[in-house]
């Protein structure tokens, strides 16, 4: 008889820390995430430390299975090496069934070793929602299959490769991936724990969902926040995240975006709810530690922005709730902690040994009011534009592009949407050198020179004299990349 706790995984693609309705969000409607709050805890300060590339989900995603930091990577979170423990894998060493299902954008090799078991598996980032090219679950661990992909027809002829070998035609990604999670979980009869991992690809653009979900919003009634029609420059103008909307923003365009992001995330809890309730058929749920995160946030219009390449609050805070044994029911922690922080959180919680290579905190203790490491203060970075650094009240962000040297200092218990810029207020000026110097020590704990992407932010933040600009590549070079 299995006594372990099983493990379900659910990762959403893009989705911003402030988007269900129990935790303050009154526009949007999240049954599912709402009853999931009521019976687990939710993390209201959970962190990405943001990206070294504009697809910020391949680091962060890197990040949640190694438990390792951003700047301790491999190749960006493009491979993971063998000697990275991964956390699906661990779990798998130590007698459970891991089955994983969705999006995997970390390489075939790290997939195989994470998974005995899986289906619809996605080896790539984005993709149109109702055509995705996945790959069967293969025991030999091998995922060769290369086809040719056109995946900008509208506006480039140019190709790509895309791992798979079918395409479940006018199929949702969210209900594909759903579907065969409840297919398995359906079919689970064993003594052994599972730990399944479901992987979407929404809500992730394009913003595409069937009905009801597609008219459940009305844009006129959609909030604006912050909303600025541009964002100073700083050398992410052309990524292909801002360039779904024109510039200069219109409020009825990102009124209209906020409507369908808020429908992918209803369609979205919907299935959520389909999960649970399975799992509650089978009298699995009260033995399931259930964890609902994301791998980066999404501005949808604040600031002027429309993506996640940015060290904003939109950008790399997370939603983050946990239910199931030994996790308090109703609870709220506000304390900082980074999704990286799960790979030992989870160890702990299934009484398995945090593997040497993992970086991040255990934090398991909040659950038991128990002694525990609290972070106090969030370092953040993407690519070699912008580093930022917070504490429990101020947060500091540096920008760093070209000719482009600004700095912003924000009182975040007072303007928790960082509209008002302190930087240059006298009164604020102990607080600005303090985060400044917490900000340099953090990039030289990260060893960021070590890093392609840092050592070009620290050349430009320090104004070496030896520094050469390195010329702007397009995002769609390296989108276009053949990754054989």
């Amino acid at each position: 008889m299995n006594n372990r706790p099983n493990v379900l995984f659910i990762l959403t693609d893009d989705q911003r820390y402030d988007t269900i309705h129990a935790l303050g969000n009154s526009h949007i409607q999240t049954p599912s995430l709402d009853a999931l709050c009521e019976d687990g805890t939710a993390f209201t300060n959970a962190h990405i430390p943001g990206g070294t590339v504009p697809a910020v989900c391949m680091p962060s995603r890197a990040m949640i299975h190694t438990g390792r930091g951003l700047f301790s990577l491999s190749e960006n979170g493009k491979t993971i090496p063998s000697d990275h423990a991964l956390m699906c894998e661990t779990f798998r060493q130590n007698g459970y069934i891991t089955y994983g299902v969705g999006k995997w954008h970390n390489g075939t090799d790290s997939y195989a070793r994470s998974f005995s078991d899986g289906d619809e598996i996605f080896f790539g980032g984005m993709w149109d929602h109702w055509n995705v090219p996945t790959y069967e679950f293969r025991k030999d661990g091998k995922y060769d299959r290369l086809n040719n992909a056109c995946i900008g027809q509208y506006f480039s002829n140019k190709t790509t490769y895309t791992r798979a070998t079918h395409i479940n035609m006018g199929v949702h990604s969210t209900d594909l991936f759903t579907d065969k999670a409840l297919d398995w979980l359906k079919n689970y009869d064993s003594d052994e724990p599972f730990f399944m991992y479901v992987s979407y690809l929404a809500p992730h653009d394009p913003r595409t969902m069937p009905e009801p979900f597609a008219s459940m919003y009305d844009p006129d009634k959609m909030p604006l926040e912050c909303f600025a029609g541009e964002h100073f420059r700083y050398g992410i103008e052309d990524v292909r995240d801002e360039i779904i909307e024109a510039y200069p923003r219109k409020a009825d365009a990102v009124k209209r975006h906020i409507a369908d992001y808020f429908g992918m995330i209803s369609h979205i809890d919907s299935r959520v709810g389909d999960l649970i309730r399975l799992l509650k058929e089978k009298g699995l749920y009260d033995n399931t530690i259930i964890v609902f995160t994301s791998d980066n946030g999404l501005a949808v219009g604040r600031h002027g922005l429309m993506g996640k390449q940015s060290c904003y609050e939109h950008g790399i805070r997370i939603p983050l709730i946990m239910t199931g044994p030994g996790i308090p029911k109703g609870m709220r922690d506000d304390g900082y902690h980074y999704l990286y922080d799960l790979f030992p959180t989870l160890c702990s919680l299934c009484s398995i040994e945090i593997p040497d290579t993992v970086e991040g905190i255990d934090f398991s203790g909040v659950f038991s009011n128990s002694g525990y490491e609290q972070r106090r203060e969030i370092y953040a970075a993407f690519g070699d534009k912008v580093r930022a650094i917070k504490d429990e009240r101020f947060k500091l962000i540096e920008y760093r592009f070209q000719k482009v040297a600004v700095t912003q200092l924000f009182d975040l218990k007072n303007d928790p949407l960082e509209t008002c810029n302190l930087a240059d207020n006298p009164e604020y000026a102990d607080h600005r050198e303090r985060l400044t110097n917490r900000l340099i020590e953090n990039g030289k704990k990260a060893e960021e020179r070590n890093h392609k992407a840092g050592k070009i932010f620290w050349s430009r933040y320090f104004k070496d004299p030896d520094f050469v600009e390195p010329e702007v590549v397009s995002w769609m070079v390296t989108m276009y990349k053949p990754d054989k």
